[in-house]
């Protein structure tokens, strides 16, 4: 559950509404907005817990959908996983570190491959050193939120925001999709337990209460969140800006202790790369495991991935150095909505197979009908409206398919 929580607590929490408010103005549509993604994010959360029950392996979407859906499916969705899955989000965390930590004149992008660089070397020493810290830092964040929220709840608000925009058209307008992609990235991780399945005693068990139980916490903790920053800061101030956090933390407590707050969320999001750089490498030594392509990265099932893991620092210092913040959320974002779709739609096919010890998902086929049909809403408007960033991500899946042939022949 500390690797569920610690994926998802991250960057898009702290950053994505000033985004999603310079289309939409209405509180009541964003704190919907949340909560829609709160829900897509537990749909997948209980589709993933039957897949991972069913197909007894490590490696999240590229184990799912190989065993679904044949071996190209498969190894497009681990490409995805391996170039943007993870590498994305620790870009976005890293520079949100440098936007939160309050040190003026330090180089954006410079100072986020350095601090992705000391958390990559921590976590190729030892598993206990990652584990150790993974669950330490992940409370402290846990906390931290809390109490933030705690406040916000308590202090009076010192700006009312108000809007006489219509609800219903904000509710149904394009830019309500677009925001939702932002939303559903600040979710992504709600399928971490998935990646390392193999390190549980017992997934049965243990799986379903991860993956379900860290989601939900983490779907009250972030509407409740955005609630706090909407009710003490007016929207205008918010729109586009990256450290609301900070924003929220000055007028709560004040500019000088707010500087503390700004402090202690920069040093907690680094919880959240922390357990990506821990979970993405698995995947790929998942997949070097069936390609002659990547056989450079396979290992042993108990042995630390260490080649991925620092093959992993080299694609998130690329994306750092290639683009802007807003670029990578929506291209991650896009990405990952059609790898996850594809995974939840195979549940379908599993049903057909008998198997008494598999998780059951309730109200089959409800959720997982509407994520599909979410996603795909998500996806199209992404399309109409970043152009740019989803033929970036359509690229991305060619040379995907580049690297698949030539794996074919080396097998």
């Amino acid at each position: 559950m500390a690797i569920v929580v610690a994926n998802m607590i991250g960057t898009g929490a702290f950053t994505s509404l000033g985004f999603q408010l310079k289309e939409l103005h209405h509180p009541t549509v964003i704190l919907g907005l949340w909560i829609l993604g709160g829900l897509l994010a537990l749909f997948g959360a209980f589709s993933y817990a039957e897949l991972s029950t069913r197909i007894k392996e490590s490696g999240g979407e590229y184990a799912y959908i190989t065993r679904i859906f044949g071996p190209l499916m498969g190894y497009l969705s681990g490409w995805v996983s391996t170039t943007v899955g993870f590498a994305a989000p620790v870009a976005l965390s890293a520079i949100a570190f440098v936007e939160y930590f309050p040190v003026a004149g330090l180089n954006q992008k410079l100072t986020s491959i350095a601090l992705v660089a000391c958390i990559t070397l921590i976590h190729s020493k030892s598993l206990k050193l990652s584990s150790g810290f993974q669950n330490i830092s992940t409370f402290l964040k846990a906390a931290l939120i809390v109490l933030f929220i705690i406040l916000g709840i308590v202090f009076p608000s010192g700006n009312v925001t108000e809007t006489d925009l219509s609800l219903t058209k904000e509710l149904l307008s394009p830019a309500f999709a677009i925001a939702l992609i932002f939303v559903m990235y600040s979710y992504s991780g709600w399928n971490a337990a998935a990646y390392i399945s193999h390190e549980f005693k017992n997934p049965l068990k243990s799986l379903p209460v991860a993956l379900v139980g860290g989601t939900l916490l983490v779907t009250i903790l972030y509407t409740l969140l955005q609630y706090v920053f909407l009710k003490h800061v007016p929207i205008n101030e918010l729109r586009g800006q990256l450290n609301v956090g900070t924003l929220a933390a000055q007028k709560l407590v004040g500019k000088e202790t707010g500087i503390f707050f700004s402090l202690a969320i920069s040093l907690f999001l680094v919880s959240g790369i922390s357990a990506m750089v821990w979970v993405g490498p698995r995947v790929t030594s998942s997949i070097a495991q069936h390609h002659k392509l990547w056989k450079f990265f396979a290992v042993n099932k108990q042995e630390i991935p260490r080649k991925a893991i620092w093959f992993q620092f080299v694609l998130t210092a690329f994306l750092i150095l290639t683009g802007s913040f807003e670029q990578i959320m929506i291209y991650c974002g896009f990405l990952l909505t059609l790898s996850s779709m594809i995974a939840v739609s195979g549940v379908f096919f599993l049903r057909k197979e008998e198997d008494a010890e598999a998780y059951k998902s309730p109200l089959f086929p409800i959720m997982q009908l509407l994520f599909i049909a979410l996603s795909i809403w998500m996806m199209a408007y992404a399309f109409i409206n970043n152009p740019t960033e989803t033929l970036a991500g359509s690229l991305n899946l060619f040379i995907g398919w580049l690297t698949y042939v030539w794996s074919k022949k080396l097998n």
